[in-house]
């Protein structure tokens, strides 16, 4: 792997005719060909100049609050170089103009990779923002990740990742799950059911395939009625069933509270008050807010995490040479947060 450093290593940026994804592969990253290009001319002025080794501090901020996620990912990018790092551990929260990760060493060891460590950052953040958003909706159940299909598969378990960071319980997405030492989870689709033609078919042919400890969670609003199918798939599973899943589409008014309530109410009547109800399809905060109240066991949300809007980073040179400096309308100097710890 060979690093780029000037201009001139445009040259050796060659695209093959027969590739396949137009994702970036971790050497491209790691070698910058996915920086912004002026950063190589930033590293010519400065080599013409002999100043490229200059020691520099560089702090980034966000401009909103949120959950910090993506260091690890811009640590890897940035270790074995000489420099050092401080920043907030994974997980934690942060305020508007927070000081997120400092940077200190020769301005040539990472100045290349701003681009890389801010967009990291920017979508693990909101990403994880949007978890913790949902998380705390669900009123302490359980919140699963569905949203790998609304985003490119190269980052998919990324996004999956940053969401178990924000708070998510597991991710379906096998990955990103595995990435954050989790087993992934998810049930059946409905490509099954229509395949097969009848919700209890494949409920038979899930409950012979699985182990016998394996949790046996039902999707129930393929052809029939929800409250009429659940019955159907409690009476055939009995105490093998953990629980029913709900999708309901917007076409058919979606999931609503007084849906389930009358599923919960049927399941209870007929003596399965031990099966679970599991929610997914256009869930957001307030509606989970709501079916949690209504007697939700579980949450699969996609969307609203997938789709969370990347929080706006920013690197600043806040000393060259020891000395203060800075752009007009920031402050010279450091600034300080004592969540910071020293991570390379």
């Amino acid at each position: 792997m060979k690093q780029m450093k000037s201009l001139k290593d445009l040259d050796r940026v060659k695209i093959e005719p027969d590739r396949k994804l137009f994702s970036a592969t971790h050497e491209e990253i790691l070698e910058g060909k996915t920086t912004d290009i002026y950063f190589l001319r930033t590293m010519d002025i400065l080599s013409h100049l002999n100043i490229e080794n200059t020691p520099v501090t560089a702090e980034i901020f966000a401009r909103e609050e949120g959950i910090f996620a993506g260091i690890t990912e811009a640590l890897n990018v940035l270790k074995d170089r000489n420099i050092e790092v401080w920043a907030l551990k994974e997980g934690e929260t942060f305020s508007p103009k927070d000081t997120l990760v400092r940077i200190k060493g020769p301005y040539s060891e990472f100045g290349i990779y701003e681009t890389v460590i801010l967009g990291i950052l920017a979508s693990s953040c909101a990403w994880a923002t949007a978890a913790r958003k949902a998380k705390d909706a669900c009123k302490g159940k359980p919140l699963l990740c569905f949203g790998a299909r609304h985003v490119h598969p190269s980052v998919a378990p990324v996004m999956e990742r940053a969401a178990l960071v924000g708070g998510a319980d597991n991710a379906s997405c096998i990955l990103g799950a595995r990435l954050f030492g989790k087993d992934p989870t998810g049930t059946v689709p409905h490509a099954a059911f229509l395949i097969a033609g009848d919700t209890l078919t494949v409920a038979k042919a899930y409950d012979e395939i699985s182990k016998p400890d394996e949790n046996r969670t039902i999707l129930i609003d393929t052809f029939k009625d929800e409250a009429e199918e659940a019955l159907r798939v409690a009476e055939l599973l009995g105490d093998k069933l953990y629980g029913i899943r709900v999708d309901t589409p917007s076409e058919r008014g979606g999931v609503t509270t007084e849906l389930i309530k009358e599923l919960r109410a049927r399941l209870d009547q007929k003596g399965y008050k031990n099966v679970k109800i599991i929610v997914s399809g256009g869930l957001y905060p307030e509606k989970i807010s709501e079916l949690a109240d209504a007697g939700v066991d579980a949450f699969g949300v996609g969307s609203f995490i997938s789709d969370a809007r990347p929080i706006d980073m920013t690197m600043d040179i806040k000393e060259v040479n020891g000395a203060p400096i800075a752009k007009r309308g920031r402050i010279p100097g450091i600034i300080e947060n004592p969540k910071l710890i020293k991570m390379l």
